[in-house]
This record gives structure tokens, C-alpha cells and sequence, in this order.
């Protein structure tokens, strides 16, 4: 830190790479973890998230009001910690189980909402000529609506995919066994514990006969956001085409 940061390094060096990944077979799991966990929950998220806004946008549905009022309520107040701790770890039965690291955020009301704008946009003479023609509710939400609402999907999809694999407080609440930590819960333990290594209690510790290493704390941290960003990165520019117009226009209409 005493020459500030730099683009290109003064010297390379993979040591903090390499005490990341001292034990790779936790990073593998953990990256598998959050990669199961991201595609499930990111699935399940926008089907929910697209039929709750498709039957809110729709006028003749006769609670569309009062629904959508608990929608936008539940975007104000929520259970608290306790509550939601007890119904999945007692209740439902879920600790050290991969559905509770997808369950808790599966459902986002500001998520239904944004399609709820969109689906509003469509053009109403479309469901119509579907009617007409004889499609039934199911047949025109699957094959007249979600064909053209590929903005809104594509932006809901990115959200989810940044939350899922951005968690790491779901792992700590709810995860004890190491198999199931996810990836940012993994690399929060391991720049903690090079953080220890730099203390005054784990020099102590290493000062019984052992020699003295100073962890490379900073570099550690770097290396840690690489592997953590990385994939996602690779996603973003899939999805970049369709996020303006998907967040614009659901967020603006209703």
C-alpha cells in the first residue's frame, strides 16, 4: 500500500491464488454448490415472478388489487430473522439442506411487480386474437406472452443470478455442514483466516517453533473477488441487451 494501486504489477506473483486454493476440492464444491443453487433458484424465481405479475396485469382478475397491495406490503415489512430462522430450521426442516439456500429468495415482490408493468404493456389485441381463437389462459401466457416479454425475463433472470450467487448470509445461517457452503461464504472463512494469520494472536500461535508467515491479506482479497466475479462477468454481456429496456419499461408502466 505504500505505492497506492496500479494496473500493471510491479512484480507477479500467484501466492495469494495459490493460498486461496490450498484446498481446491472446497473450492470446487463450494462453486458447484453455488452454481446448483443459482440455476434452480434463479428458474423457480422467474416462473414465480412471471405468472404472479402475468395475473396482476391482467383487469378482468377480480383480487388483482388487494394481491397487489400484499405484494408491494411485503416490500415495506417482512417476519424478521427469528421468524424465518424458526419456520425453515424447525418448521419446515430445512437446515444443512440446499433448498434452504435457494427457498428464502425465491420471491421478490419488487421482482413481480417489474413483470407486472411489462406484461401490462402488451399489446391487448394479442390476447384477445389468442381467445378468439380458442387458447386458453395457459396457452396464451406460454405461447403469446413470454415470447415477446424477452426484456423482462432476461433482467429478472440477471438479478436473480447476481443474488443467488452473491449470498453468502443464507450459508451462515443455515449451513453447518462444509459441503454446502456456497462460494462466498468459502472465501469470506479463507480471507478471514489470512486476516488471523496477521494478527497479534495468530503470530503468537505461530511463534510456538513454527516459523513466521505473513499472509499477503490485501492480495488475498483480490484473488477472493476474482474468483467470486469472475463467472458472472462472463454472463453479464448475454443479458446486457435486454436489461435497459427491461427495467425501463417494467418499472415505468402500472
Amino acid at each position: 500500500m505504500e505505492r497506492g494501486y496500479a494496473i500493471i504489477p510491479r512484480q507477479f506473483s500467484l501466492e495469494a491464488y495459490k493460498m486461496v486454493l490450498t484446498f481446491p476440492k472446497q473450492i470446487i464444491d463450494a462453486y458447484i454448490v453455488t452454481a446448483v443453487t443459482t440455476l434452480l433458484g434463479t428458474f423457480i424465481g422467474v416462473c414465480i415472478s412471471a405468472g404472479a405479475g402475468y395475473v396482476l396485469s391482467r383487469q378482468t382478475y377480480r383480487y388483482k388489487n388487494i394481491i397487489a397491495f400484499l405484494v408491494f406490503f411485503s416490500m415495506l415489512f417482512n417476519g424478521g430473522l427469528v421468524p424465518s430462522y424458526i419456520l425453515i430450521t424447525q418448521w419446515l426442516g430445512l437446515k444443512d439442506s440446499i433448498w434452504a439456500l435457494i427457498l428464502p429468495l425465491v420471491t421478490s415482490g419488487w421482482y413481480i411487480i417489474l413483470m407486472r408493468g411489462f406484461f401490462q404493456s402488451v399489446p391487448g389485441a394479442m390476447i384477445e386474437s389468442a381467445r378468439i381463437d380458442g387458447a386458453s389462459e395457459f396457452k396464451t401466457f406460454f405461447q403469446i406472452v413470454l415470447p415477446v416479454s424477452k426484456p423482462v425475463l432476461a433482467t429478472i433472470s440477471l438479478f436473480y443470478v447476481l443474488a443467488y450467487w452473491n449470498d453468502w448470509y443464507l450459508s451462515l445461517l443455515y449451513a453447518t455442514d462444509e459441503s454446502l457452503y456456497k462460494l462466498q461464504y468459502l472465501l469470506m472463512q479463507i480471507l478471514k483466516k489470512a486476516e488471523f494469520l496477521n494478527s497479534e494472536a495468530g503470530k503468537l500461535l505461530q511463534g510456538t517453533g513454527v516459523e513466521q508467515m505473513e499472509a499477503p491479506t490485501l492480495n488475498v482479497r483480490m484473488a477472493v473477488c476474482v474468483l467470486a466475479a469472475g463467472p458472472v462477468l462472463v454472463i453479464f454481456p448475454f443479458f446486457q441487451k435486454y436489461f435497459v429496456k427491461g427495467i425501463t419499461v417494467g418499472s415505468v408502466k402500472g
